[in-house]
């Protein structure tokens, strides 16, 4: 049993099966809403899509959210998975976009909070 007023850490890429180090990857044609209705897809800096393994991750980010009793969740904005607010355009150049992540916009239609650490 989780303690109320705890914390844990979680990685959603790592959830959806991706490893430690992995290439950048960014959200092509959307923000995490689009990737999460099929319309946008995650690829790597090395043209791999990995829109799978995120989408695998934000539904087992949220279902260990919703296990724990999670009201808040604590993400940094610019990643293509925890992204809050702003995200990379998906074209690898740096250049950031309105939106959130995949598991940000899972976690939020699950109805849990979202705070940034930007």
């Amino acid at each position: 049993m989780i303690e109320e007023d705890s914390a844990i850490a979680v990685c959603p890429e790592m959830l959806g099966g991706l490893g430690t180090p992995r290439p950048r990857a960014e959200i092509s044609g959307g923000d995490g809403l689009a990737v999460l209705k099929g319309t946008a897809s995650v690829i790597t800096i090395n043209g791999q899509n990995v829109t799978g393994a995120f989408l695998e991750g934000a539904a087992r980010l949220v279902t260990a959210a919703k296990e724990a009793n999670c009201t808040v969740a604590i993400l940094k904005s610019k990643s293509p998975a925890c992204g809050v607010g702003t995200i990379f355009d998906g074209t690898f150049s740096g250049t950031v976009q309105s939106g959130d992540g995949v598991a940000a916009a899972a976690l939020k239609l699950a109805g849990i909070e979202i705070i940034s650490l930007d």
